[in-house]
């Protein structure tokens, strides 16, 4: 029996109606159970997937880590090594001189080329000199009208002073002529003193390097009248030797010039901008006599030979002066140090010619003195163990590798007091 819009299902053995709710109950549960395996399904094949990829990632991991990685190395030296304090010094002529005429005129042509190593006394300038050579011979005119006058004013004091005698003439007479011979000795020696301006003006128009040296750009071309003691005209700087300037922390003061008192003497190092190559050695010269209140800093002067031109005015370069001399120091290079939670450590390479295997392994070192290319070690290494320089950002421990090149550090580069590594020019010690 049915009525309308209902469906009525019945029982096959006994004919009873169900109810519409328990059939859709039981259709429900099984597309649930279908769904469930599905996806249970699915995430079984994600399992297996990621477990696969996991295996080769580990597998891949595995044969990277059984893989050499190519290393640079050096070995680790012992050797006299310098301590020295760093500055940033600017070159200075040791002597520089602008040169200027004495006195007023036209300037005649150069006696030099531009950018000439000149001597002492040579000549290098000319002011025309014939207006000087005019008032020089006009100085000598007059000292001859002068001397004639002198001579006639003497001989007239002669003859009255013996008509005085005889009583000719009056005592007035005798004394008038001998003032006169006074008046023309002092105005004969006005004369020579007038000569010997004319002479000293005359000589100054011909200017000489006051400096041995190098002489400038000039600054004053032939043909322009030139004022005395106000037109600079060249300059002339001496580079053999030569001096830099540059300064250290008061604080480091007392131990550099207590030294300095007892060796006399200090060596000083100049390196290029980089601080890696050697431009020239020289001596600390003196210490200026006060400190710099605004900076806390004191200046101080080095002089160099410089008879290969390394040094230049006005160049910046890093200063090493050497305080002491340290015997004995194990040294490698500053790239082969690294840092962790445990400290300062390098890699080393341990090869093992049994098993014919050539690893990686991390040594815990302690670190006295660093600066730039090279580092001083106080313990953690023997003289000759290599040490990895490049490529220790790729091992790990027990990692094989392979020696690709010999690096080589042997600069005899110093080492700043100060741990650990520093900048190049800032000056830093540990005492």
């Amino acid at each position: 029996m049915s009525y309308e819009g209902t469906q009525v299902s019945y029982l096959p053995e006994t004919g009873q109606q169900l109810p519409p709710s328990r059939k859709g109950s039981w259709v429900r549960i099984v597309v649930y159970l279908v769904l469930i395996a599905i996806v249970a399904l699915i995430v079984w094949k994600i399992y297996q997937n990621n477990q696969a990829n996991k295996n080769q990632a580990n597998s891949q991991a595995a044969a990277l880590m059984s893989r050499p990685v190519p290393v640079q190395v050096a070995a680790t030296e012992q050797k006299p090594m310098p301590i020295y304090l760093t500055a940033l010094g600017t070159v200075t002529p040791y002597m520089s001189v602008t040169v200027k005429a004495r006195v007023s005129g036209e300037l005649l042509p150069v006696k030099f080329t531009e950018g000439q190593f000149v001597r002492k006394g040579e000549p290098i300038l000319e002011i025309d000199p014939r207006p000087y050579q005019a008032a020089l011979d006009q100085a000598k005119g007059t000292l001859a009208h002068d001397e004639a006058l002198l001579k006639n004013a003497q001989a007239e004091y002669a003859r009255y002073k013996a008509l005085f005698a005889a009583g000719v003439v009056s005592k007035e007479t005798v004394d008038a002529d001998e003032a006169a011979q006074g008046q023309y000795e002092g105005a004969i020696t006005a004369d020579k003193a007038a000569i010997e301006n004319a002479q000293l003006q005359l000589s100054w128009c011909t200017i000489a390097s006051p400096i041995d040296g190098k002489i400038g750009l000039r600054l004053v071309d032939p043909g322009n009248l030139i004022a005395a003691n106000t037109t600079s005209l060249v300059v002339v700087n001496q580079l053999e030797p030569i001096a830099v300037d540059f300064t250290l922390p008061e604080d480091q003061l007392p131990a550099v010039l207590k030294k300095l008192q007892a060796d006399r003497r200090m060596a000083v190092e100049a390196y290029n901008q980089g601080d890696t190559q050697k431009l020239a050695d020289g001596y600390l010269l003196t210490a200026d006599n006060q400190i710099d209140t605004t900076t806390g800093t004191g200046k101080l002067k080095a002089v160099f030979d410089n008879k290969d031109q390394a040094l230049f005015p006005n160049q910046f370069v890093n200063i090493h002066l050497v305080m002491e001399e340290r015997q004995n120091a194990l040294v490698v290079p500053s790239a082969a140090i690294q840092s962790g939670n445990q400290g300062s450590y390098v890699w080393v390479i341990d090869s093992d010619a049994a098993k014919k295997t050539t690893v990686a392994k991390i040594q815990n070192v302690k670190i006295a003195l660093a600066e730039g290319q090279v580092t001083i070690l106080d313990g953690g290494l023997n003289a000759g163990d290599p040490v990895v320089v490049d490529g220790a950002d790729r091992l790990r421990a027990g990692q094989p590798v392979t020696v690709s090149a010999q690096h080589q550090h042997g600069s005899g580069h110093a080492a700043s007091q100060g741990a650990g590594g520093g900048q190049s020019g800032s000056p830093r010690v540990n005492q």
